[in-house]
């Protein structure tokens, strides 16, 4: 019995001595994986991010306050060193370009670059694509794909043009018609201005002509018909047609900067542009601020509905960032629902955003409406890079009434060849 109580004893012991162990042993591993997360949250605090963002110089307040809320969001996760240096988006490609490593690790820029920049290795597909996909409107993600990939992040669906018009100048009937505007332009000595030094805009004049322009299959080279000398309207015929409003007193080839100017000094009572100038153009004009799809213009005899490019603006993700997540971070920040929101209401700017596309603030917008009745007159912008130049020497011809005295004929064929060369 004696030996049966001193065995039950010491395996009490030993029990105890074991649970003893046990806790001992818990309670370190416990401290260890404290140690471990208080370590890994002290690594991340300490972690340089240096990231420079590229962006339109109009959006450089707006830029900054969305930096400064993404830094404070991610607070304490690392030591964010966040800058923002502008960058003109349609000149974006070609500066990226010049030197990838020494590119902005984050870059806004028009959706035509899209097929340049990936076929480049300039960006990547998105991982989070059918997230992204899911928050933004069908034309905005068909934007920012190429081959059924997503490469970008849709930032604005608003890439297009219209016409701005001061009321107390022109009335709503006036603005239906070019020969309208200019007749009401010239009466009160202003001016109605268009930027012809911009293959973009000079797109207008051909766009529903019947005459064509586009990228070949090989998504490089262009064709175009705008040289096309039968048919019920003529390449002759718009360039004619050119000619005779940049003949009239009330017509000027601004840039958008001296458009800008010419509105807030009075000069300017009408011309094409785009949403980034609504709220300038309100704050100059107030309640005879104007907007309305683009006018006819008159292309031998008959009233032509003058059409526009359209497109959207994109966030990309340079592929050769030393940071990588956490620039991917930030293009999704930048083009959330809530910052989307915040750029309309500070630069006016249409969303790509399905919620805010859909509130009730972007419904009550003369700039928005008067994009949306142009989108039917409109083509998403799909023209290689040797579009631009020879339609900009052609319409600066137009616009200074063809001094030279060429053959408008020879012109258009020059134009045509300099778009269609390889």
């Amino acid at each position: 019995m004696r030996k049966k109580i001193c065995g039950l004893f010491l395996g009490i012991l030993c029990t105890m001595a074991l649970a003893g162990c046990g806790q001992k042993g818990e309670t370190e591993l416990a401290g260890q994986a404290d140690l471990e997360e208080k370590t890994n949250l002290e690594k991340k605090e300490s972690q340089k991010v240096e990231l420079v963002v590229w962006g339109a110089e109009e959006d450089a307040q707006l830029m900054n306050q969305i930096i400064q809320s993404f830094q404070e969001n991610y607070q304490g996760q690392a030591d964010f060193q966040i800058s923002f240096e502008a960058q003109g988006e349609s000149q974006c490609k070609d500066a990226l370009l010049g030197g990838l490593e020494d590119g902005a690790d984050v870059f806004t820029f028009a959706d035509d670059q899209l097929n340049t920049l990936a076929a480049a290795g300039a960006i990547e597909p998105i991982e989070n694509a059918d997230e992204i996909r899911s928050r933004n409107l069908s034309a905005a993600v068909e934007a920012a794909t190429v081959n059924d990939q997503l490469y970008a992040y849709p930032l604005t669906a608003d890439n297009g043009y219209f016409l701005y018009y001061n009321k107390q100048y022109i009335t709503e009937e006036q603005a239906k018609t070019l020969d309208g505007i200019l007749e009401a332009a010239a009466a009160g000595s202003k001016l109605f201005t268009m930027d012809w030094t911009s293959a973009w805009y000079v797109y207008s004049f051909f766009g529903n002509t019947g005459l064509q322009v586009g990228l070949n299959d090989d998504g490089i080279t262009n064709y175009c018909t705008w040289n096309q000398a039968d048919g019920e309207i003529r390449g002759i015929d718009v360039a004619q047609a050119m000619l005779r409003i940049a003949g009239n007193p009330g017509f000027a080839s601004y840039t958008d900067e001296q458009f800008l100017d010419g509105v807030k000094n009075g000069t300017v009572v009408a011309g094409v542009s785009g949403v980034w100038n609504s709220v300038a153009v309100r704050e100059a004009w107030g309640e005879n601020a104007g907007a309305a799809r683009l006018p006819t213009y008159n292309c031998n005899g008959s009233q032509v509905q003058m059409a526009s490019f359209s497109g959207c603006k994109l966030v990309g993700v340079n592929a050769y960032s030393e940071q990588q997540e956490w620039a991917s971070k930030l293009a999704e920040w930048i083009t959330n629902e809530e910052n989307q929101k915040l750029r309309f209401e500070m630069r006016g700017q249409g969303p790509a955003n399905i919620a805010v596309a859909d509130s009730e603030e972007i419904k009550q917008s003369p700039a928005i409406v008067a994009l949306l009745e142009q989108s039917e007159f409109s083509q998403l912008q799909r023209v290689g890079g040797k579009f631009w130049d020879p339609v900009s020497i052609f319409a600066g011809n137009m616009a200074a009434g063809n001094p030279s005295g060429q053959d408008l004929q020879e012109q258009l064929d020059e134009m045509a060849e300099g778009i269609s060369a390889r």
